[in-house]
């Protein structure tokens, strides 16, 4: 019995650290910074701090483009290419296009800009892209595309697979917007830990590498983000606080965006299309005809404007050259930084109005805030210096500008996923768009409309909200709609869509209320939870009727034990038959204690005063809340979400286009291996020390048949299947295999041979070595036994005499025939003379000198040596052989020492020196 508990706790030492391990292990998660023009990918996972991916050009950002062409589906650069040639076939600029109705404003200024695109309405309103006769693409697909293909890049750089990201969305995205975003990343396979919006993910950036400045007084910095399609600029405070997440109060730094203001149209690709315009007009000035009418002269030319306006940052003039631009003919124009800035007039002032609608957001808060750049397009001269005029100071470029967001967002993911523990950062987001709830009240015999803010402008979120209705007797609706709109600029309203976004119909109400009536039941009135998420998402939590029931002592304990009763009932119910946790009252709480205690002090008196004749006091009556669930039916007013079977549907076209992928993939593979071997084959054979290793007649059909596959390749061999190249390959291998395993015994066995020498002349020493350590040779270091010392010479004789026949007799072969000699072999005898030297290293190692037994005769002291029994010898040896006994403590006794050094091995005998 005691043996068992000492193996259980040795059991549980050693497995703890692996449980533990187990729970703590955590899955890769990444960041996706999807922008209008790139993509960019962040991420950390267990042992890897926050990193970019790199894609497969080894660049820290990608074109967010995918295009088709002959049933190839290419990213990045490579489709950037196939779109100069095919404009149609390459998809770009898809994010504007999410969660937009066809006849949105943005949707048709898409239109306009590239009107090679076939662009249809779907059966829910929203664009379709139709590729061909058989394929129709709509913009939740490509995008899941982009994503899933983000997802690539980043498991092929870490080798893990990815499940879980965050992704970075324009702070300005509306419900639609938001929702058809994580309808893509489903689409793709990804779990949406958050949407952050962009602004945000860089402050978290800029505040993670300064919390040492965070403290309990408030600092502020503006954020200024231009990017390729929108300006963004927001204020945001830093400052730290106390919260209570954990169950006990901690001070925490925190970051909350005060302020927002935003442009959705003024960004770089604005700039370019100015810009591509200004060439077509110096184009046609040059008598070069309507290049409108050519998509691919168009692309050419959108293109180079981008080139021109990044080069025009740096340098005051620049030619644009196009080389057979349309029909063969080439282009050159002379553009200057002062022609650029004076096309772009009017976009300058609308920097200054962003800037200014974010302070003014914010109240006016924010005096003196660092004023932070992020974002490409803010490396635009006359951008940088209308943003300096508006703000009254140098802006700081103390962040990297592309991937601040991308790191911020990275950040965010490792502190949502399960497994890691990083810094604590409290991060509260602002509302941009208000939400209110409309419903009709009957008032003096008329319907009037009442409306009630459920969150306001710029209002933080997470956060969870609720609306009271207590007028209502009997089922009614509500609208859940977008309002309060004044701080939004005109131009912009168009863009935010309809303004209704919900209708919910309750039913149940009239029966709520009879089921809980009574002198002594007051309504309180039927509450809806709403909740505004992390992901910037408003939710309709639950809807239920409350009320406040007053009872007394006998009542209070039979509700008491129907409490217990129903308790009980749920701990064996499903999950489903469980309420929502109800909502309390901060009063409620302190009453039901007194009324407890009050209940506890009458039973007291009561067993004091069971002889008295004057009245007992009654306890004071408890109030407790009562709650019914509503039923509720919400409809979406704005752009539908993907219903399950149109849901269904897109994910099976990604599917089938992912095994395409796949099966491509798979057949370039094979036609690339086998191309390989057939040029290294070919060179092998041709040299003297591969053609000795195999027969005139095997060299030459190897030959023969490398040559009959070179021909075939180069022929009809490119349309083969994937099948087929791996046949020819494995007759290939085949062929060569013997001749090649051969050239590889031959090369590798002279290393082998010079380590199994180096292993017997060691072990020849140690022989002689040891010898010496034997009962007849000292009998007080009698480390061996007779039969351990000839059983290592043995071996060693044995190796040696193996090795010389061994050697003699493949000395006596040709090259081309069979191996006697195999490097195998020789590992094989290393392996077994090894492993008697370690049991005999060991052995020398833990051996301690015989322990002299002292007993007392007639006061006289007697020394005599206990020897093991055999059994108990056989059972120490084995021991021995197996673990390494730790050194015993030194004894003493009679103030005597009799413990002895361990026997030390001779110079330069290190016990693994051979091994």
């Amino acid at each position: 019995m005691i043996l068992n508990i000492k193996m259980f706790a040795v059991l549980s030492v050693l497995l703890l650290p692996l449980l533990l391990s187990q729970q703590t292990e955590a899955a890769a998660v990444i960041s996706i910074d999807l922008g209008s023009e790139w993509m960019k990918i962040g991420i950390v996972s267990p042992g890897v701090p926050m990193e970019i991916v790199l894609n497969k050009e080894s660049k820290r950002k990608t074109p967010a483009v995918v295009a088709f062409r002959d049933d190839v589906r290419t990213f990045g650069e490579d489709a950037v290419t196939v779109g100069v040639r095919f404009p149609k076939n390459s998809y770009k600029y898809l994010l504007d296009l999410l969660g937009k109705p066809y006849d949105h404003p943005m949707v048709q200024a898409y239109r306009a800009r590239y009107p090679y695109y076939d662009i249809e309405a779907t059966d829910r309103g929203t664009p379709l892209f139709v590729h061909d006769d058989k394929t129709k693409f709509t913009p939740e697909e490509l995008v899941a595309q982009l994503l899933a293909k983000a997802k690539d890049f980043a498991e092929i750089s870490h080798g893990q697979t990815i499940t879980e990201c965050v992704i970075t969305v324009p702070g300005y995205f509306n419900q639609a917007e938001r929702r058809a975003l994580k309808d893509a990343a489903a689409l793709a396979g990804l779990n949406v830990l958050q949407l952050i919006n962009d602004y945000t993910a860089i402050a978290i950036n800029y505040g993670i590498f300064r919390r040492k400045e965070i403290n309990e007084t408030a600092w502020h910095a503006l954020f200024f983000d231009m990017g390729a399609a929108s300006t963004k600029a927001a204020l945001v405070e830093y400052k730290t606080v106390k919260i209570k997440e954990k169950g006990y109060v901690e001070t925490v730094p925190q970051l909350q965006v005060l302020g927002v203001g935003f442009d959705r149209t003024l960004g770089g690709h604005e700039m370019t299309l100015r810009l591509r315009e200004h060439l077509i007009k110096a184009w046609e000035a040059q008598g070069g005809g309507d290049v409108r009418v050519s998509p691919r002269a168009m692309e050419k030319l959108l293109l180079e404007a981008e080139r021109l306006k990044i080069i025009l940052s740096a340098n005051t003039e620049f030619y644009a050259q196009i080389e057979g631009l349309l029909d063969d003919k080439d282009f050159k124009q002379l553009v200057t930084r002062a022609e650029f800035e004076e096309l772009c007039a009017d976009l300058w002032p609308r920097v200054s109005g962003v800037v200014q609608r974010a302070i003014a957001a914010a109240g006016g808060a924010g005096t003196g805030a660092r004023l932070v750049l992020a974002g490409g397009g803010s490396r635009v001269p006359a951008a940088m210096q209308a943003l300096k005029d508006a703000v009254g100071h140098e802006p700081a470029r103390s962040i990297n500008a592309d991937e601040a967001a991308t790191m911020g967002a990275v950040y965010r993911a490792a502190s949502l996923a399960t497994g890691y523990k990083v810094a604590p950062l409290n991060v509260r987001d602002a509302v941009l768009f208000p939400i209110q709830v409309t419903f009709t009240r009957h008032v003096d015999g008329n319907d009037k409309l009442i409306k009630r803010t459920l969150f306001g402008p710029m209002n933080p979120y997470p956060q969870k909200k609720v609306i009271t209705f207590n007028k209502h007797t009997d089922d009614f609706d509500f609208h859940v709609n977008y309002a309060e709109l004044d701080h939004i600029p005109s131009n912009e309203l168009q863009y935010v869509g309809t303004l209704n976004l919900s209708q919910v119909v309750l039913n149940g109400v009239g029966a709520a209320l009879a089921k809980h009536t009574g002198e002594n039941v007051e309504h309180k009135g039927i509450k809806a939870h709403f909740n505004m998420d992390d992901s910037g998402l408003l939710n309709l939590v639950n809807v239920e009727f409350v009320a406040e029931k007053t009872v007394d002592e006998d009542e209070d304990q039979d509700s008491t034990l129907s409490k217990i009763g129903s308790t009980i009932s749920k701990l064996f119910g499903s999950d489903s038959e469980t309420p929502d946790k109800a909502e309390e009252k901060p009063e409620e709480k302190p009453q039901e204690e007194e009324a407890k205690n009050d209940t506890k002090k009458a039973n007291q008196t009561e067993g004091e005063k069971q002889n008295a004749t004057e009245p007992e006091t009654k306890p004071k009556p408890k109030i407790v809340i009562l709650k019914e669930p509503i039923k509720t039916e919400e409809t979406l007013l704005n752009l539908q979400p993907l219903s399950p079977e149109q849901y269904k549907t897109s994910k099976a076209l990604i599917a089938e286009l992912n095994l395409i992928d796949k099966k491509r993939i798979e057949r370039e593979t094979a036609l690339n291996n086998l191309e390989a071997f057939v040029v290294d084959a070919q060179m092998k054979v041709d040299m003297e020390e591969y053609a000795q290793c195999g027969t005139e007649q095997q060299i030459e059909e190897i030959k023969k048949l490398c040559s009959e596959t070179s021909e075939w390749l180069y022929e009809d061999g490119y349309e083969a299947a994937t099948e087929l190249y791996e046949a020819k390959l494995a007759a290939l291998k085949d062929k060569t295999s013997p001749i090649f395993y051969k050239h590889w015994e031959h090369r590798e066995r002279p290393d082998a041979v010079a380590a199994l020498r180096s292993m017997l002349n060691s072990s020849r020493e140690f022989l002689k070595m040891a010898k010496n350590f034997t009962k007849d040779a000292n009998p007080d270091k009698d480390v061996f036994t007779d039969v351990e010392i000839s059983l290592l010479e043995k071996k060693i004789e044995e190796t040696t005499s193996w090795l010389s026949t061994s050697i003699k007799e493949q000395k006596a072969l040709k090259k081309n025939e069979e191996i006697k000699l195999t490097v195998d072999s020789i590992r094989e005898k290393m392996a077994n003379l090894d492993r008697e030297m370690k049991y005999l290293l060991n052995k020398m190692k833990i051996w301690r000198p015989k322990k002299p037994a002292k007993k007392e005769t007639d006061n006289k002291t007697e020394e005599t040596v206990i020897e093991p029994e055999a059994g108990e010898k056989e059972e120490k040896q084995e021991k021995v052989d197996e673990t390494q006994a730790e050194e015993p403590a030194t004894e003493k006794e009679n103030d005597t020492e009799t413990t002895e050094p361990p026997l030390q091995l001779s110079d330069g005998q290190d016990e693994h020196s051979e091994l």
